[in-house]
């Protein structure tokens, strides 16, 4: 009979293979899912915020360099939801599905804000009217022309784009504004745009196409409340300025 080798194993004895290790991020996941709920949104950097949102695009790999080469590129996790897909999807790492759930969370921010204006006096709540206006517009990349309609009690009739322009352009007809207000039975309005600069200050140009809707306006018995500057930097209001 011949000798068994020294290193062989009896049979039904072997080893079991030793189990795969867990991704290290995995448990860093949960440390700041569990961080987000203790402190909320403060709690967390920029970054991080934007991680939990990768998660569900991203479930099987480290996101944290994505999240950051986002925030690097764009400047904060709000530039990021207002940045173009089309400039997002240039970023290494970032998927359809990415920016799916990027434009998702903008939306919803939006539709948050807007609801916090509905069946409300604009003019007493004007807060919520700047909360709104720059979480729909002073992050966008390219220069927006907005009107808010409004009813005999200043509550919100529509919330409309005008005209979207480059960087620093929007072009905006008074007659065109006049127009919608008559078709909307609105009598009072409220402007705002964005610069995409950052800078709110307002220039020359937005002084003087302000002045012309308010004279198109008057003779019809539409108010003009203001117009607002939106910035990441901040707001300008016209009528706090006295430019109006």
């Amino acid at each position: 009979m011949g000798r068994r080798p020294r290193d062989a194993v009896e049979p039904g004895l072997a080893e079991a293979a030793p189990e795969p290790a867990e991704p290290h991020y995995h448990g860093h996941r949960e440390r700041l899912r569990a961080r987000f709920a203790q402190g909320g949104a403060d709690a967390l950097a920029d970054y991080e915020l934007l991680e939990l949102v990768l998660f569900r695009a991203i479930p099987r790999r480290d996101v944290k360099p994505l999240a950051k080469a986002l925030v690097s590129r764009f400047g904060s996790f709000a530039e990021v939801l207002g940045a173009e897909p089309a400039r997002l999807s240039e970023v290494e790492g970032v998927s359809a599905g990415v920016i799916a759930d990027l434009k998702l969370i903008e939306a919803a921010g939006r539709r948050l804000a807007r609801g916090a204006i509905l069946e409300r006096p604009l003019l007493s709540s004007w807060s919520a009217v700047l909360d709104y206006c720059r979480a729909t517009m002073a992050f966008c990349t390219r220069e927006e022309f907005r009107v808010l309609f409004l009813d005999k009690r200043n509550h919100l009739i529509a919330d409309e784009v005008q005209g979207r322009g480059t960087v620093d352009h929007t072009p905006v007809y008074p007659r065109e504004v006049a127009r919608r207000a008559l078709e909307l039975s609105a009598t009072a309005i409220i402007l705002a745009h964005n610069h995409p600069s950052g800078d709110p200050a307002p220039s020359a140009a937005d002084v003087r196409m302000t002045r012309d809707v308010i004279s198109v306006l008057e003779p019809l018995g539409i108010v003009v409340h203001d117009h607002i500057i939106l910035g990441r930097g901040g707001h300008a209001s016209l009528k706090g300025l006295k430019l109006i």
